[in-house]
């Protein structure tokens, strides 16, 4: 196996499919029916975004803390963020008893068996649009947000580089799992998609040359945390030696260092794979 063709494959397989899929669009239908109910009038509009949305959410079985953002946009602006908060823990208490519930600002997570929710209060400001809960640290206590921004970036920047940006998102993604979350999630998802593949697409570049150049360029601040830059010192170690033997056609050597970097994945028993 050539390390493009097993990247490639890692990549299909990180791909929410068949019965994970039903079960996921059966809990959010759930959620969606109870709030609505619950909290009737108050609630303008519900909407889903982030990864689960833009279709680079990772099955649970590569990463335990894949989650879907759930935004609940209330009519009422006159009422602090924490109120808001307080209202869905309600919700989720009374609907979801036995489920494992916390408060992580901005958001309360729920965690049911095969996914996690992180709902998130939003208001519709007249003057400044959209709005979730600041941070704990911030000084506001609202700030502005485009759900569905980082989405048309994604969609340009994968159109532009031969639809190659999706997967590698998924590829680095599943990395990031692996090692203990070296990079908050959503900033690396940002970091691939930002990045500039000039030479890549000059040189009309495979998978595994968008994988070597983001892989190749990851890096911590130099006041992080020293496991975060072992993890990283370990990565562009891998790179080369993949890189290295793969220029000396070895391409099963290099694909051995490549599967070092991200480990072969299980599938289920019956999971069809497209």
């Amino acid at each position: 196996m050539t390390v493009n063709s097993y990247l490639a494959t890692t990549a299909n397989k990180a791909i929410i499919r068949d019965a994970e899929k039903v079960s996921i669009q059966k809990s959010i239908n759930g959620i969606n029916s109870k709030l609505s109910y619950y909290f009737g009038d108050n609630l303008s509009d519900q909407l889903i975004f982030g990864s689960y949305n833009r279709g680079t959410i990772l099955p649970r079985r590569m990463d335990q803390n894949s989650d879907i953002d759930y935004m609940l946009i209330f009519n009422s602006t006159n009422v602090q963020p924490q109120a808001y908060l307080d209202r869905l823990r309600r919700f989720v208490s009374k609907y979801y008893p036995s489920s494992s519930i916390a408060q992580s600002h901005p958001t309360i997570v729920l965690s049911l068996n095969h996914i996690r929710f992180e709902l998130v209060p939003a208001i519709n400001n007249l003057w400044s649009g959209l709005q979730i809960p600041a941070k704990a640290s911030d000084y506001e206590d609202w700030i502005n947000t485009d759900p569905t921004d980082f989405n048309e970036k994604l969609i340009s920047a994968n159109r532009d580089n031969k639809n190659l940006i999706k997967p590698l998102v998924r590829l680095v993604k599943y990395w990031n799992a692996k090692n203990g979350y070296v990079f908050d999630s959503y900033k690396l998802e940002q970091e691939v998609v930002n990045h500039g593949y000039f030479f890549v697409t000059l040189f009309n570049g495979q998978l595994k040359d968008y994988f070597y150049e983001i892989m190749s360029s990851l890096d911590v601040d130099w006041n992080a945390a020293q496991w975060r830059k072992d993890k990283i010192s370990r990565l562009h170690q891998l790179i080369e030696l993949a890189k290295q033997n793969e220029q000396q056609g070895l391409e099963e050597r290099a694909t051995g260092y490549i599967k070092k970097i991200m480990p072969p994945i299980l599938l289920p028993a019956g999971l069809n794979i497209r």
